[in-house]
């Protein structure tokens, strides 16, 4: 791995302002820091990168535009982006600090999430991606590494350092270089093409598989192979590996794993709705999906007050939670549109039946 340049060491300044303080962890890309902004006398997170990364004029420039483009995210599911610069030859980006635990960190930790309490947490990270979607940008690399879930349950999405706006993007784009990682990247990044929402979405899907099943969906020992899976393999149905997993739920991990996009949920909000109308199904029924009695957990704070926690595991068997109709998958949005247009092309009916009258009057 390469290493940070003395420069950022603990203590060292980067632009006569922010003062590091401690590492936080190191990836192939950049090292991240605990530092103190001395201007604001505040915590901040500071991801250096490379200096080999940092030298390349082109990347620079690449790096500008998407940390502009994060900045201007907002959103209570998603870490804020506060500052970005060079300094001695390094770029660096300032961000929020959130304390917590990356969600990867917390699956090596437990293992199996019990199923609400993961549903809970998925619905927050749809919030803020769906957010970013609605702004024009694909996070491009979500995995739980860029999770922080906070002591009080509250995730947010970070490193949308990689995210390339929407607009910049040719739909039959085609790239050698691949986005994202390959545990979690969708067919069509694996295959080099444009990410898109969909492709987040995917990632997503990886996600909920690891969350509620223990293990990925597909596992390889090089990129090639992942990408090779992602694009051809079919995972294990996920109630098989987990018989807590309602047949409902397991139907959305599997849309959202289809391989062609146009087969999944387009967008995060979508699933995050459609995943809302599971959790509250769940909450009316009778009987409430309960706590997986083989799986052994440590205490850690709900998700979120948006699904209540499970009860416990002494609460007899699991029940099957109403399956989602057809009626609450349907994109009113898109359903909305197609009925405008179809009402103004029979506007035009008797617009040319009047010009057909004058021009060919029936008394003449």
């Amino acid at each position: 791995m390469p290493e940070i340049i003395e420069k950022n060491s603990q203590n060292k300044l980067l632009n006569d302002r922010y003062q590091l303080v401690e590492s936080l962890g190191k990836g192939g890309m950049a090292e991240v820091h605990l530092a103190r902004d001395l201007m604001l006398e505040r915590d901040v997170a500071i991801k250096i990168l490379r200096q080999d990364y940092s030298g390349d004029e082109e990347f620079r420039e690449r790096f500008r535009q998407e940390a502009k483009a994060a900045a201007n995210l907002s959103h209570a599911n998603i870490v804020t982006v506060h500052d970005f610069g060079l300094d001695e030859n390094q770029l660096f980006i300032v961000m929020e600090h959130v304390p917590g635990d990356d969600l990867n960190t917390i699956i090596k930790q437990r293992g199996r999430f019990d199923i609400k309490e993961g549903v809970s947490l998925i619905v927050q990270a749809c919030a803020g991606i769906g957010y970013a979607h609605r702004a024009g940008l694909v996070h491009c690399d979500v995995k739980p590494h860029n999770f922080i879930v906070s002591p009080d349950g509250r995730l947010k999405v970070t490193d949308f350092g990689i995210a390339r706006a929407l607009a910049s993007i040719s739909p039959d784009e085609e790239s050698e270089v691949v986005w994202g990682s390959p545990q979690y990247f969708s067919p069509e990044q694996a295959a080099g093409g444009a990410p898109s929402p969909s492709s987040d979405v995917y990632s997503l899907g990886i996600i909920m598989y690891l969350m509620f099943t223990g293990q990925l969906p597909y596992l390889a020992k090089s990129s090639r192979e992942y990408a090779r899976l992602h694009r051809r393999a079919k995972p294990v149905p996920p109630k098989e590996l987990n018989p807590f997993i309602s047949e409902t739920l397991e139907k959305i991990i599997l849309k959202v794993l289809a391989k062609e996009p146009s087969a999944r949920y387009r967008t995060a909000d979508q699933l995050g709705r459609v995943l809302l109308t599971f959790s509250r199904k769940a909450q009316d029924a009778t009987t409430l999906v309960p706590t997986d009695p083989t799986a052994s957990f440590p205490d850690v704070p709900p998700a979120s007050d948006a699904v209540s926690r499970p009860p416990s595991a002494s609460s007899s068997r699991p029940t099957a939670v109403e399956n989602l109709s057809p009626f609450e998958e349907i994109d009113w949005a898109a359903v909305g549109l197609a009925l405008l247009a179809f009402l103004a092309v029979l506007g035009l009916i008797p617009f040319w039946f009047w010009v057909y009258f004058v021009f060919n009057p029936p008394f003449s």
